[in-house]
């Protein structure tokens, strides 16, 4: 399963360890949405890409889309609230997390969807985290990504000018306030050579 990674230059422990998380850089949106982005958050990532790509449980799915049932293009495992984590550092990311976030959040990080990129044909369209209660009310969604970088795009739902973020290598972005129900986000495909990419979405209860 494990795809070729091209290591990171500027991460070459194999030791992982999580960076305090008052570095976060927060970008208001607009209508109340926000993303707070911290680059690098997770040392040694990628290690902990080698150990998911080859430990977790992936599954493919295929989804019915117009008058078929197409391929999803990108493994995906979920854990929910209460399950075991693939990786102890990803408990304590959800820990650090949640009370990093309590005061705004009001609960904690619960659940973690992962998804596989493994290589520039797969991508997930654009969307917002809606359903549940992402549709009616503010949340959080923060994404730790390891593995090569990968273009996250965020756009105001409806369309308009698009915003780029490429993450990797232990990046952590959130997406907090309503940018679930105002905002889109996507990763596009791309033509480029591009190595494989596991993102890590932890989220509150009730929200998917």
């Amino acid at each position: 399963m494990a795809m070729h990674l091209q290591g990171s230059l500027f991460d070459q422990r194999d030791e992982l360890h999580l960076g305090p998380l008052d570095g976060t850089r927060r970008t208001e949106l607009g209508s109340g949405a926000w993303i707070d982005l911290l680059p690098g958050w997770l040392g040694g990532a990628d290690e902990l890409f080698a150990r998911l790509a080859a430990e977790v449980p992936w599954r493919a799915e295929r989804r019915p889309m117009y008058d078929q049932v197409v391929d999803v293009p990108r493994l995906l495992s979920f854990h929910g609230a209460g399950e075991p984590l693939p990786h102890p550092v990803l408990t304590e990311a959800r820990d650090a997390l949640s009370a990093h976030y309590a005061a705004e959040l009001g609960e904690p990080f619960t659940t973690a969807g992962l998804c596989y990129y493994r290589d520039g044909r797969d991508s997930v369209a654009w969307h917002g985290d809606r359903i549940g209660r992402g549709s009616r009310e503010d949340t959080m969604v923060a994404i730790l990504s390891v593995g090569a970088p990968r273009d996250l795009l965020l756009r105001p739902r409806g369309g308009g000018p698009a915003l780029r973020r490429p993450l990797g290598h232990g990046d952590l972005i959130v997406m907090g306030g309503s940018c679930q129900r105002t905002w889109e986000h996507a990763i596009p495909k791309s033509a480029r050579a591009t190595g494989p990419r596991i993102s890590v979405q932890f989220r509150p209860a009730g929200v998917r």
